[in-house]
């Protein structure tokens, strides 16, 4: 009887001190990372130098190391080896780094043509506009300043007679006026022909489309051949009736959609230049 009291009296006791195993297990794996953690805050003082040093250059010039700009250097400020800005692993040169421009503040020459191309336009307009102010020509021609460039709508009362793709005589003084300012101007120009919406019966055309047309070849071949004009400038069509401005149920409104419409197109030529200014006649 004695001994099995005695073996029930050792088990719970012995099971009472398992807990020390997991104790001291947790304490060895405590103090394992607070070394690990002292060991990577020491903090090499030299090595910080250099390298905050460094990085401090870099970003002075404004330049980055695949750019080949300043690599990080030693303690006396050498390149370390295989750093060399050359790309051939040897050191650079002497003297100070070049800050190179900042291209989102540097226009190009493109930038430039188009700032210069829109110093012409707004002198061009402000000089169209007072030509038809001084020679009351506001029923006549229309000048705006439109997203794709100025636009000078003329009116066919002065330029043709009814049906006809001729110029008349009295169209010479706005063309010519027109086409001394073209010559300032390094811009492409269009040239567009309108008609309303009647039929043509008898003459030479057989629909507006055709009528449209050459009258704006007209208006072209006067800037070309009487006034001696670039052709690679200029470009023209023909619409018809079919981007009419007023209302062809009117007669107010087909007169308005009998025009031709010149453009200076805010586009610059396929060389991206700009011609010197001229002044006009």
């Amino acid at each position: 009887m004695s001994r099995r009291r005695r073996r029930r009296n050792e088990g719970p006791s012995h099971q009472q001190e398992r807990w020390l195993i997991t104790y001291a297990d947790l304490l060895t794996l405590l103090l394992i990372f607070f070394i690990i953690m002292y060991a990577v805050s020491t903090i090499d003082a030299e090595k910080y130098e250099a390298v905050s040093g460094s990085l401090q250059t870099t970003f002075q010039a404004g330049s980055s190391i695949l750019d080949g700009g300043p690599k990080i250097t030693g303690q006396q400020g050498q390149q370390t080896p295989g750093s060399a800005g050359n790309g051939s692993g040897a050191p650079s040169g002497g003297g100070d780094a070049q800050i190179a421009p900042d291209p989102e503040t540097e226009p190009t020459a493109r930038e430039l043509a188009f700032r210069e191309q829109e110093r012409q336009l707004a002198g061009f307009l402000e000089t169209i506009e007072s030509y038809v102010a001084d020679n009351n020509l506001q029923d006549q021609i229309f000048v705006a300043d439109k997203p794709q460039g100025i636009s000078i709508t003329l009116s066919d009362r002065f330029l043709f007679d009814v049906g006809q793709a001729q110029l008349k005589p009295g169209a010479a003084g706005i063309l010519d006026r027109l086409s001394s300012l073209f010559g300032s101007i390094d811009a492409a120009i269009s040239i567009e022909g309108h008609t309303d919406n009647q039929p043509i019966r008898g003459g030479r055309y057989t629909d507006n489309w055709e009528l449209s047309g050459d009258r704006a070849l007209s208006v072209l071949r006067y800037f070309i051949d009487n006034r001696g004009l670039n052709p690679t400038q200029f470009q023209y069509a023909g619409y018809a009736d079919t981007r009419p401005v007023g209302d062809n149920a009117t007669l107010a409104g087909r007169q308005q959609n009998r025009r031709v419409e010149i453009t200076v197109l805010r586009q610059l030529r396929s060389d991206g230049t700009t011609a010197p200014a001229a002044s006009a006649e």
